[in-house]
């Protein structure tokens, strides 16, 4: 699990040192990330590892519930933005309805993303 967890480590380093400007502190929260990890206090990540292991396992519904989830309500938006929907839903309903779109689809996006980079860092690793 160390190995996948790198090119985040990596990221959440080079934002550190972009945040934090003094030196002493960039390295004790550095020093502090690193010790969650070896000690093994990113058992969240771990359990959604699980997690997503699991239902990619399962049947076709527990596969797709998620994108089926921002299907409808990406419909509704579409319906509702066409007229067939009552007319009057409230405006924070439908940004709601928006953002839940919106980090459905950026969550998406960003882990099909992750897993095309785990598997092409998977593949050159693997080769040497």
């Amino acid at each position: 699990m160390l190995p996948l967890l790198a090119p985040a480590v990596k990221a959440i380093f080079s934002t550190v040192d972009k945040v934090i400007t003094n030196k002493a502190e960039k390295e004790k929260i550095k020093a502090q990330i690193q010790q969650k990890i070896i000690t093994g206090d990113m058992k969240e990540i771990e359990s959604a590892a699980k997690v997503i292991q699991l239902e990619a396992g399962g049947t076709w519904l527990q596969r797709s519930w998620r994108p089926l989830m921002m299907l409808i309500f990406a419909f509704l938006l579409v319906a509702h933005w066409f007229g067939f929907t009552a007319p009057n839903i409230p405006e924070s309903v439908q940004n709601s309805l928006l953002d839940i779109v919106m980090v459905g689809v950026g969550g998406y996006t960003l882990g099909r993303s992750g897993e095309k980079i785990a598997g092409q860092w998977k593949k050159t690793n693997t080769k040497h």
